[in-house]
């Protein structure tokens, strides 16, 4: 495999490392990304934007205002993590990264569930080829509006109030983009939701189903509620491809599928707003970690993935599906994937994956077979 050296493309990248652990994995990310676009012909001018605990405990900042500005000019975002425990759960949380996935339009959270080669699973006799899908959280609506009310707090007849809520237009835009993914996959597309319980969102999410899946006659469809999901992800896996789900149901299955391909630590998710009227932002899904930040027991595969996901939307496919296999041709010499059975440092395995990705060019390390998640995102982010 040879880079390309055409004519050189340049993308405006914001690096937001966060807190704990963030700084260590998105740093190894970067150097990855130093090599990729040495390689494949393309630049990147990228500006680093303090953001996170210290930055709001510092000046009260969160994501509006400033940062926002700065941010929204971006081609796309790399996020490292945000949340520590000198800061109150919600506020970042809240202020910062559902503020942005609203403010910027960021509707699908896409979070890839593919178990690589060579990498351990606590799923016993689980192979590679049984376990490869993409799940489609819709990213700006349901629990997560941020809509709700406490009366009588602090009593006992405190009542509290959380809205969800679901609209046309969102639950439409993420299921087309489903569609759109599932035709360059395997053709099947999956409904994720708790129709016998949540019976108006419920029935806002099956019929826009059923109208949108008359343009795409050649994608199967079905429907499994979010309880057998949890059943039936780890246990028969294979029989997802794409699935599409709401914003908080997206958020839980996706840890649990997680875990399915091997941990927190190798875990991508991509936040794609899909009209080009903002940047998406792309991050693993591990969280800042602050109990192990500074140790180098982090993992950076989720991080490089990330990137990975990151360089497909913004087209370049090639980097991205080299970068995808160095990453994994790396897990799959690892004895574990977090802590000191890596085998070595976060630097020093960032390091390695830098190495591989020179063999995967030269054509000494050759390119991860299967569909890669790196072409399906391409291609559905080219409508």
């Amino acid at each position: 495999m040879t880079g390309s050296t055409s004519e050189k493309r340049t993308y405006s990248l914001a690096v937001v490392p966060g807190d704990g652990i963030g700084p260590e994995v998105t740093g190894c990310a970067l150097a990855v990304l130093d090599r990729a676009q040495e390689l494949f012909g393309f630049a990147t001018e990228r500006e680093h934007i303090d953001a996170g605990a210290n930055h709001y405990l510092a000046t009260g900042e969160l994501f509006a205002g400033p940062i926002e500005g700065r941010l929204r000019g971006k081609d796309a975002i790399l996020f490292g993590s945000m949340g520590d425990p000198s800061v109150a759960p919600g506020i970042l949380e809240r202020g910062f990264i559902l503020a942005m996935r609203q403010t910027f339009a960021q509707a699908v959270n896409l979070r890839p569930v593919r178990l690589y080669p060579g990498v351990k699973t606590p799923i016993a006799d689980l192979t590679p080829e049984r376990c490869d899908m993409v799940i489609v959280r819709e990213n700006t609506e349901g629990a997560y509006v941020g809509r709700g009310s406490t009366v009588h707090a602090g009593t006992r007849n405190a009542v509290a109030i959380q809205e969800s809520i679901n609209t046309r237009a969102g639950v439409e835009r993420v299921i087309e983009y489903s569609f759109r993914l599932a035709a360059s996959r395997r053709k099947k597309l999956t409904l994720c939701h708790k129709t016998n319980i949540l019976v108006e969102a419920g029935k806002l999410w099956t019929e826009t189903m059923a109208d949108v899946a008359k343009r795409y006659p050649e994608v199967e469809t079905d429907y499994v509620h979010v309880d057998a999901m949890c059943f039936h992800l780890p246990i028969s896996p294979e029989r997802f491809d794409v699935v599409v789900t709401d914003n908080l149901f997206g958020d839980i299955i996706t840890d649990l599928g997680a875990v399915i391909q091997g941990g927190l630590g190798v875990a991508a998710s991509a936040n794609l707003n899909l009209d080009g009227s903002a940047p998406s932002m792309f991050e693993a899904i591990h969280g800042s970690a602050p109990d192990i930040a500074g140790k180098g027991f982090a993992n950076p595969a989720g991080a490089v993935l990330s990137l990975a996901m990151c360089l497909a939307h913004l087209g370049e496919v090639d980097a991205a599906h080299a970068v995808e296999t160095a990453v994994v041709s790396v897990l799959g010499t690892m004895e574990g994937l977090s802590g000191p059975a890596m085998g070595g440092s976060t630097d020093e395995v960032g390091a390695r994956i830098v190495e591989t990705l020179e063999a995967v060019v030269a054509g000494t390390v050759p390119l991860l077979a299967g569909r890669s998640v790196m072409e399906g995102l391409g291609a559905a982010a080219s409508h």
